[in-house]
C-alpha cells in the first residue's frame, strides 16, 4: 500500500519545515531602525530628566530636614519660656520672695524634665572621684575630709546626651590634708 501515513520520517519532515524564501525576507527598514533610535533616545532624556528631578528633590528634602529639625525640640521648649518670662513679669511687681523662688524652682523643674525627656544626662560630679573624662578641674583644694583625687565641689553642672558628652562638670579636687 501505498499512502501518505507511508512516506518516511524524514521526507514529512523537510517537507513541513522548509519555509519559504520569499515570506521571511522583513529585514527592517532604514526608517524602522530610525524611528527606534529616536524611541530610545527620547527614553533614554527622559530617564535622564527623571534622574536629574530627583536628585534635585532629595537635596531640597535633605536641606529642608536639616533646617527644620529642631522644630519637635523648640515646640517643648516654648512653654518653659513662657512661664520663665510670667514668673520675670511677676519678681518685677511682687514683694513676696517666697513667690518668686518657688516659681523659679518650677521653671528649674520643667528645664530639668526638659532635658531629661531628650536624653541629656546631668553629670553627678559631688564627692567623687575626679574623672578627667567627663569632669574638668578648675582647681584644687585641701580638706581634711576628702581624701586626694576626690571632687570637693562642683562649680558648674556637666551634661552627657545620651552617651555622648556635651559638657564636663567643672570641679574643685581634693589635694587632701594641707601639707605643713
Amino acid at each position: 500500500m501505498n499512502t501518505e501515513t507511508d512516506k518516511q520520517p524524514d521526507e514529512t519532515a523537510s517537507a513541513e519545515t522548509t519555509p519559504n524564501v520569499e515570506a521571511t525576507t522583513d529585514a527592517p527598514t532604514a526608517e524602522s531602525l530610525a524611528a527606534e533610535v529616536e524611541k530610545y533616545k527620547d527614553l533614554a532624556l527622559r530617564s535622564h530628566a527623571e534622574l536629574d528631578n530627583y536628585r534635585k528633590r532629595v537635596a531640597r528634602e535633605k536641606e529642608e530636614s536639616i533646617r527644620y529639625a529642631n522644630s519637635s525640640l523648640i515646640e517643648n521648649l516654648v512653654p518653659i519660656f513662657d512661664n520663665f518670662e510670667l514668673g520675670l513679669g511677676a519678681a518685677r511687681t511682687a514683694t513676696d520672695t517666697a513667690g518668686i523662688i518657688m516659681g523659679l524652682d518650677m521653671v528649674r523643674k520643667q528645664l530639668e524634665d526638659f532635658l531629661r525627656d531628650q536624653g541629656v544626662e546631668v553629670i553627678d560630679a559631688q564627692n567623687k572621684a575626679f574623672d578627667h573624662n567627663v569632669h574638668d578641674a578648675v582647681a584644687q583644694e585641701a580638706s581634711e575630709e576628702i581624701p586626694e583625687g576626690q571632687v570637693v565641689r562642683q562649680v558648674r553642672k556637666g551634661f552627657k546626651l545620651k552617651d555622648r558628652l556635651i559638657r564636663p562638670a567643672s570641679v574643685i579636687v581634693s589635694t587632701g590634708p594641707a601639707k605643713e
